[in-house]
């Protein structure tokens, strides 16, 4: 990818159900229902921590951030339940190092044992995405319990190469925002928390809001910059909707992109794009933004040419 690839897009866009599956929840405070998977023994009965699993992860791109602890002394603290979902769970983990104040939150996203139902629409995501060895493709097909296992691995993995591309061009141009991708681990991914560090509370989801006029077309105008970003990379998020943008320090934040589909590669590339801006742009529209700011029509056909498709 070249850097004059991402320019900073020009606006060329002027402008209660639920539109996901999961189950939202507020941070439960106090012991988790079950060991962490960072540690096959559990944590510490006395202490509920585990050694951190930073040495043995794929870690997210460099230069990490300042911010994150990556000591291999360090130690994972589990919070509580961050959010709940039919796919995964995301969990509220502070990483110290001990005899220091050091110490950082991160969410982190554990995707359900393959005995549990995986995503419903999962055929039409994994199109473009092969395996290449002939028994794991047909396990995957026929969701053998190891194919179950396979595809979660894909979700995990997906969304961590997907972050992490996404990270690296926001660093360098700020037009898009998306919490960094600490570290993969099997099926569970670890990221920053964005939130409220000292109340170990979330950033709320641009649903939960209710902005005013201003900061309602400002939204807009930075989810339309992102999508162009989305859409130069080659990518569709897949499954976007006020539920999974968070507005966090007055920016707007993509999150949940384990579904995230090639649209170049994906034969229903154009299809996933029309629907993520159809569900956004019905939002902001609802809310008060004038319909030729938030034409999907026209939004649709920008992005299907920044991404090549048109």
């Amino acid at each position: 990818m070249r850097d004059q690839d991402f320019p900073a897009p020009e606006r060329r866009i002027r402008g209660r159900r639920r539109f996901d599956d999961d189950e939202p929840q507020f941070l439960k405070r106090g012991r988790p229902t079950g060991p962490a998977p960072t540690d096959p023994d559990g944590p510490d009965p006395e202490t509920d921590e585990t050694c951190s699993s930073w040495d043995d992860a794929l870690h997210g791109p460099q230069p990490h951030p300042d911010w994150l602890i990556t000591e291999l002394a360090a130690k994972d603290t589990e919070l509580g339940v961050l959010k709940t979902g039919k796919e995964a769970d995301v969990h509220l983990v502070r990483r110290g190092l001990p005899g220091t104040d050091r110490s950082c939150l991160l969410a982190a996203k554990r995707y359900r044992d393959p005995r549990h139902r995986l995503f419903h629409r999962d055929a039409g995501y994994l199109e473009g995405r092969r395996v290449r060895r002939s028994r794991e493709m047909r396990a995957m097909t026929g969701r053998t319990a190891f194919g179950r296992q396979m595809i979660a691995g894909q979700w995990a993995a997906a969304e961590f190469a997907a972050l992490s591309r996404l990270w690296e061009i926001g660093q360098r141009y700020g037009t898009i925002t998306v919490p960094y991708p600490v570290q993969l681990r099997g099926t569970e991914l670890m990221l920053e928390f964005l939130g409220d560090a000292d109340e170990g509370r979330a950033a709320p989801r641009l649903a939960e809001l209710r902005p005013s006029p201003a900061e309602l077309r400002g939204l807009w105008g930075q989810l339309v910059d992102a999508l162009v970003v989305l859409a130069r990379a080659g990518y569709a998020h897949g499954d976007l909707s006020p539920y999974n943008l968070l507005v966090h320090a007055g920016r707007l934040a993509l999150i949940d992109l384990p579904q995230v589909v090639d649209v170049v590669v994906n034969p229903q590339g154009r299809e996933f794009l029309a629907r993520d801006v159809r569900i956004v742009a019905t939002w902001f529209a609802a809310r008060g933004l004038p319909a030729d700011l938030v034409d999907p029509m026209v939004l649709t056909e920008l992005l299907c040419r920044e991404a090549g498709l048109a």
